[in-house]
């Protein structure tokens, strides 16, 4: 008999309060003084992209007839300042992991996968790897708070120049890469003691406002040669103000990052607590843009979103809210095959199971993506992980294409707010659309 029906035919009922992976928690704790740490993002459910649909084209709206007329997916990402701007042949990018965080096969994989799909990698903190720059075609190189293996001739090898002052996981809290992944390689990049945990600073060690930064992006133009895009990266926390202050210290690009960010290794508490999601960010981030002038023009500042994209109406559902691209973490890790099921015994052997894994700090990953063993490593096959990355970022830009043309959109951009209706009170007051059979927007006189 079901173990639940018999506690409860018993009287016993479990507790919303202290449901049974809190009490774990509460065990955990006590046993070993010590908090939690995991990647994956925010396992609460939020409101998200699933509450919006598309109102497609009937009547009132012409469709586009697919594969006879066009619809594009190109982006053009820093044309501001930039004299070599990014150009893309999808809106959907990959997020910064680092080489430390992910092994040198798992770097080289996503820079095989990005470059067949026409798009561009990230490279995270800890610095350029030849394995990912040799494979990607577009390489975004971040400049983080840590400056580990920062090195001024890798700025100039990148194309594009991301500067990060949050993450979603971890807005106003620093990374962390704990002693089992701190390889003599990624000791030697980093200039860390090799075994011992590395946590990175919260904030930029030279300056603390936007004033400062203003001057540190002119630094990096001159540098660079004014010749790479700047983006600056926040985690979703007050992106109204934040986007409004990255604008006006220079940005090309600005990069807003949602709670459900995971691919950072942080503390559970802050993964579940700290941050907005991405469904609340993006409108806010738009209505900046928007009274700077600068939203969707040739001239203007491009807005990336990541936190949370999985499928190509997750993509679509960001550009029709104002973003010009997305990027994605935790979905390319399990495209390049994180978490497959053929690993289930392995993943049970250390306390996880396939599906369920998030432990990417620990170094034990069996697919041999988040970790720098070299015998887990081994398993990984690089030219097979950029295969099915690709696949997946094509089908990702499919799908938005196929949502574009049923809302009689000749391009993936085109896609506006007034496209969407939203399934619930909190998604419409977030998203700023209309309540589904509704002409109400909570906040809004009707």
């Amino acid at each position: 008999m079901n173990d639940d029906l018999t506690l409860a035919r018993r009287g016993l009922r479990p507790s919303a309060t202290f449901d049974p992976a809190t009490v774990h928690d509460i065990q955990r704790a006590a046993e070993t003084g010590i908090y939690d740490i995991r990647g994956g993002g925010a396992k609460r459910r939020l409101p998200h992209f699933d509450d919006l649909l598309f109102l497609g084209a009937s009547m009132s709206r012409y469709p586009l007839e697919g594969y006879r007329e066009r619809c594009g997916t190109d982006v053009v990402l820093g044309a501001r300042n930039a004299t070599y701007p990014l150009h893309l042949a999808t809106p959907v990018t990959i997020a910064g992991m680092s080489f430390g965080a992910l092994s040198g096969r798992a770097k080289e994989a996503l820079g095989r996968g990005a470059s067949e799909a026409g798009t561009s990698t990230t490279t995270g903190d800890g610095g350029m790897t030849p394995e990912e720059r040799g494979q990607s075609k577009h390489l975004v190189y971040q400049y983080l708070p840590s400056r580990y293996g920062m090195n001024p001739d890798d700025l100039r090898k990148a194309d594009a120049i991301e500067i990060v002052l949050g993450q979603g996981a971890k807005p106003g809290g620093g990374g962390m890469l704990l002693g089992q992944k701190i390889s003599e390689r990624v000791a030697g990049m980093r200039t860390l003691p090799q075994g011992i945990d590395q946590r990175s600073a919260c904030r930029h060690p030279d300056w603390t406002g936007p004033d400062d930064l203003t001057i540190k992006i002119g630094e990096i133009r001159e540098i660079t040669g004014w010749e790479k895009p700047i983006y600056v990266k926040v985690g979703a926390s007050r992106p109204y103000y934040d986007v409004k202050l990255a604008v006006h210290a220079g940005a090309d690009v600005v990069v807003v990052d949602g709670m459900q960010g995971g691919t950072a290794a942080t503390q559970d508490v802050f993964i579940e607590n700290v941050g907005i999601p991405t469904l609340a960010a993006v409108p806010q981030a738009v209505q900046a843009l928007q009274e700077l002038g600068v939203h969707r023009r040739p001239d203007g500042v491009q807005l990336i979103v990541s936190g949370g994209i999985r499928t190509g109406a997750d993509v679509a559902k960001a550009l029709a809210l104002g973003a010009d691209a997305v990027a994605i973490g935790t979905a390319a890790l399990v495209a390049l095959g994180d978490n497959d099921p053929r690993w289930d015994a392995d993943y049970r052997a250390i306390g996880s199971a396939a599906g369920y894994y998030d432990d990417y700090q620990d170094g034990r990953d069996p697919a041999g993506i988040s970790t720098q063993d070299d015998d887990l490593a081994a398993r990984f096959d690089p030219v097979e992980g950029g295969r099915r990355l690709a696949n997946y970022l094509r089908v990702l830009t499919m799908e938005a294409q196929t949502i574009a043309r049923a809302c009689g959109k000749a391009h993936v951009t085109h896609l506006e707010p007034e496209d969407l209706v939203a399934l619930t009170i909190e998604a419409a007051a977030m998203a700023r659309v209309p309540l589904a059979g509704t002409d109400w927007i909570p906040g809004r006189p009707l």
